[in-house]
């Protein structure tokens, strides 16, 4: 029989194994038994275990925490790739996000080079922010454009012959001397307002300028083709289209002279007031805003004009209003046409008001011993009321040309000269004379003689209608031309002006004489200078210069009636300000957004050197 100590360690023993096994019960009710240990030790704690095979709760223990910790580290694993796998899709989507943005960049940048600018938010478009013009006179552009024309007209319509186009590309009357490659590709002769449209369809889709000539005898280099190109001529355009005798209107081509105008209008006792310049046409007449000498009772152009047929710089034709004397249908197109010297649009159609010819006409010329005494003279009639139909002032230096020249049969006072038109009934036009008369003597007249017949005052008055001309017939040497220029001011100011210009004409030793419609305050000027010399040129532009600034500083104006053109340009900023400039620049380019229809003229659409620039290509490209 056992010891008592001895049963005592069996009895705790048998309670340690049972305890044990009932642990293990429990463990395996949650799971599998999990192996921990090396084969090693997994046989010496089997051969430890009781003899039904469970393990140590210890042992399955250690197994867990094994299996979990290998969980967590595939769970790291699988973590980690699937983190560089989205570093590396991150990076692609990146990748692709800016590449497509540059493309897109590229692109907008690309297409923004021929899109068109953004429409402008401004009133005003200086002249620092007008594009480069892009126009296209290579030689093929041209010689294509030329086959088209030819289709259109016909072939002896479509003018190269140099002869030709020298001439329309300016004049030796002209005070910008046109430069040798400052004249048309070709010359074109419409003979309607539907071909006017095509020629500037054509133009317009080939970028090619072009230039409008009627008549040619603007003076500020109007016609002068700065950028070669076309240009159209309206001499096949001078019809009568309608006469409304009833209602005193016509409508005319815009190749009518205004002289045979008057003598058809006389058959039916009708007569069309503007009368500047021998030769001048309706179309550079309604260009430039033209007067002449009956101005001072009549108006200028602008007041005779109903309404325009006009053909834009895309060939859209437009008309600015219907026949009647007033009409407040919408904006005053028809005299924002007026004066633009053909940058805005091309003229193929006028209707013109007219008015009964007066009873009876007369002329007197009374001379004076000073050009200021003559113009006191011409406002002291002006002031006391009297319609005179024109009074027209000449120096003493006009007068001595018109003698040498012997343009007129008569033979003339070589001193300052005014020269009176009367228009109205006999009654009024004799009573018009006898006060003329008194205001003339009280000014220090020398002589005051009046027409008695219709032959009488043509003779008297062709001295006016001949002054150019007797200027131009003093020019003896070659390379002789005439600078011939206008300013006008308020009446109070007009005898001082003229005093002080014809001052700076007699200092400079040059040949100028003093012309004008001084009941309105307007005066010519014509000096013959020697353009192959330097010095003379620089004097006649100084007077010039002079000229104008003293017109300017009497709130007057750079031009009563000559128009802008090239010449006259770069005095509107003085006169008018930068932001009126900036604002006709504006109209220019909401009408012809190319620049196609006479570049160049009234306000400049390219700085002067890269108008040089653009000189130097044409002549480069031949």
């Amino acid at each position: 029989m056992a010891s008592p100590s001895l049963q005592l360690r069996q009895t705790n023993r048998a309670l340690r194994s049972t305890n044990w096994l009932r642990a293990s019960q429990r463990c395996t009710q949650f799971g599998p038994v999990r192996e921990y240990s090396t084969e090693k030790e997994r046989k010496t704690l089997r051969d430890q275990l009781p003899e039904t095979g469970l393990r140590p709760f210890q042992t399955q223990l250690w197994d867990s925490t094994y299996q979990r910790i290998q969980r967590e580290r595939k769970e790291r694993a699988k973590y980690s790739a699937f983190q560089k796998f989205a570093d590396n899709s991150a990076n692609r989507t990146v990748a692709f996000i800016a590449a497509t943005a540059t493309a897109l960049y590229v692109g907008y940048y690309i297409g923004g080079l021929r899109a068109p600018p953004p429409a402008p938010i401004t009133s005003t478009t200086p002249l620092d922010e007008v594009r480069p013009l892009d126009h296209d006179t290579r030689p093929f552009t041209l010689q294509a454009a030329w086959a088209q024309f030819v289709e259109l007209i016909g072939e002896e319509h479509v003018i190269t012959a140099p002869g030709e186009l020298e001439s329309h590309g300016g004049s030796s009357w002209s005070t910008h001397p046109a430069l040798p490659n400052e004249i048309p590709f070709v010359v074109l002769k419409p003979e309607t307002t539907e071909q006017v449209s095509e020629i500037m369809k054509i133009c317009h889709a080939r970028h090619i300028p072009t230039t409008s000539f009627s008549g040619g005898t603007s003076l500020e280099g109007h016609f002068t083709s700065t950028r070669g190109g076309v240009c159209i001529d309206f001499s096949r355009m001078g019809k009568i289209l309608q006469l409304h005798a009833d209602d005193l209107d016509v409508v005319v081509q815009p190749g009518v002279g205004w002289e045979g105008l008057n003598e058809e209008l006389a058959k039916s006792g009708l007569f069309f007031p503007p009368d500047p310049g021998p030769g001048a046409q309706i179309g550079g007449m309604i260009g430039t805003g033209c007067s002449g000498t009956n101005s001072y009772r009549y108006g200028t152009m602008k007041d005779w004009v109903l309404s325009l047929t006009v053909v834009l710089a895309d060939g859209t034709i437009v008309k600015t209003r219907q026949r009647p004397r007033k009409s407040s249908a919408g904006y005053d197109l028809t005299r924002l046409f007026i004066g633009s010297e053909g940058t805005l649009g091309l003229v193929t159609e006028a209707t013109l008001k007219l008015i009964p010819r007066a009873e009876q006409e007369s002329v007197a010329v009374a001379s004076f011993p000073t050009v200021k005494a003559a113009a006191e003279a011409a406002v002291g009639v002006i002031k006391a009321g009297i319609p005179v139909a024109a009074v027209e002032i000449m120096d003493d230096v006009q007068m001595k040309c018109i003698n040498d020249a012997g343009m007129t049969t008569k033979v003339w006072k070589e001193i300052p000269t005014l020269l009176f038109k009367f228009a109205s009934t006999k009654t009024a036009v004799k009573e018009h004379i006898s006060l003329t008369k008194a205001i003339a003597n009280s000014c220090g007249s020398k002589s005051f003689e009046f027409a008695r017949t219709k032959e009488e005052a043509t003779e008297l008055w062709s001295a006016r209608k001949e002054s150019l001309w007797s200027v131009i017939a003093q020019s003896s040497e070659e390379g002789h031309r005439v600078w011939t220029t206008d300013v006008a001011v308020p009446i109070s100011k007009l005898a001082q002006i003229i005093e002080e210009t014809q001052a700076d004409i007699k200092a400079s030793g040059l040949l100028g004489t003093i012309l004008g419609h001084v009941g309105d305050g307007n005066f010519h000027s014509i000096i013959l200078y020697n353009s192959s010399s330097a010095k003379e040129q620089k004097l006649v532009e100084d007077i010039v210069r002079k000229m104008v600034y003293r017109a300017i500083e009497m709130e007057g104006t750079a031009t009563g009636e000559h128009g802008v053109g090239l010449v006259k340009r770069k005095y509107l900023d003085k006169e008018l300000g930068p932001n009126t400039v900036d604002l006709m620049r504006r109209v220019k380019l909401a009408f012809d957004p190319l620049c196609l229809l006479n570049p160049d003229k009234v306000v400049a659409v390219e700085h002067s050197a890269d108008m040089l620039t653009q000189a130097l290509s044409n002549l480069k490209r031949g």
